[in-house]
């Protein structure tokens, strides 16, 4: 009965030291509660069976009844609560990820665009709250998914991103161009592009400075990152006859002042990936920097348990009440 129960008046319970100091009050006066009388002998009250015996039962079921309702003015209650949430400042992410062939080189386990898609994938879970927008590009750039809150939606497509969908190359500035195109009408709070690539600006007919400019106008803000290890990795350089790719080592080349201008410029930050680790805790940094505004309302619902005690405490008293004027009648 008590299970999952809490009290409003809990100080009542002080009230039940009243039955301990009514048990030792009964104990003292009991002798004097009952009429004494001189008689010559006692032979006629030998035979009356066990009832004089259980006579304290009615005290102990005035003093379990008192129990009851003391508990019941403690007004034992379930609570039952539930929250609701309301964002107050949303937060729209476009991810522009490179899908070049440099994007397969093997410096990162299994290769470049499978970590990333591995770790943007965790990003996106980690964002409930916002709407989130996917744009691929290599000598091109197009729109992926744009901008929704559909976490599946966004994970589908990001799931189905490969190399081989657009014209090899590297056009950061199409890329940039691109994901400011899906952003420039959102009416969030904020907006910011995660922009990713391994590589130099060598494809496009927009170039990364007039993209950064557009973000500018718009008011997103831009994070960079450049992805690839320092010195050699291996990476696609020909193809095969089976036009399978051969891989070799080269040179990682990342055009890093660009991508730091960029951030700069929009009031981003650059990233440097040179591992899966790295590449990791970047993405929780920017998750880290870009928090969402969320408020919580919590409703409590209290459901009154005290009458059942109540309920109790007067079929004690009743069953008390009947002994009295039936079984022990001749005793009182």
């Amino acid at each position: 009965m008590l299970k999952n129960i809490e009290f409003a008046n809990p100080d009542f319970f002080w009230l039940l030291l009243l039955v301990p100091l009514a048990m030792l009050w009964h104990f003292f006066k009991r002798n004097e509660q009952n009429a004494s009388l001189r008689i010559s002998s006692v032979k006629g009250f030998a035979n009356q069976g066990i009832l004089p015996k259980l006579k304290p039962i009615l005290f102990f079921l005035r003093l379990l009844a008192l129990a009851g309702i003391i508990v019941a003015m403690a007004r034992p209650q379930t609570k039952d609560v539930s929250t609701r949430t309301k964002t107050t400042k949303g937060i729209d992410i476009v991810m522009a990820i490179d899908v070049s062939s440099s994007m397969l080189a093997r410096d990162l386990k299994p290769n470049r665009l499978s970590a990333l898609k591995e770790v943007a994938a965790d990003f996106i879970k980690k964002r409930p709250n916002d709407r989130i927008g996917l744009v691929a590009y290599a000598g091109e750039g197009y729109t992926k998914t744009p901008i929704t809150s559909d976490k599946s939606i966004v994970l589908s497509a990001l799931r189905e991103i490969t190399y081989g969908q657009l014209n090899d190359g590297t056009a950061i500035g199409m890329g940039l161009a691109t994901s400011v195109n899906r952003l420039k009408e959102s009416k969030a709070v904020s907006k910011i592009i995660i922009l990713l690539t391994d590589g130099v600006n060598n494809s496009g007919f927009i170039e990364p400075q007039t993209a950064a400019d557009l973000a500018i106008e718009y008011g997103i803000k831009t994070y960079t990152i450049g992805l690839g290890t320092n010195g050699n990795a291996l990476s696609p350089i020909a193809y095969n006859a089976d036009g399978s790719f051969r891989y070799g080592m080269r040179q990682v080349e990342i055009d890093e002042e660009l991508l730091k201008d960029i951030a700069k410029a929009t009031g981003g930050q650059y990233f440097r990936a040179t591992d899966n680790e790295k590449l990791e805790a970047i993405y929780d940094e920017i998750n880290k920097l870009e928090k969402t505004e969320v408020e919580e309302f919590k409703y409590t619902r209290y459901e009154e348990k005290f009458r059942p005690w109540v309920l109790l405490a007067g079929a004690l008293l009743l069953l008390e009440w009947i002994l009295r004027t039936t079984l022990f009648r001749s005793f009182i």
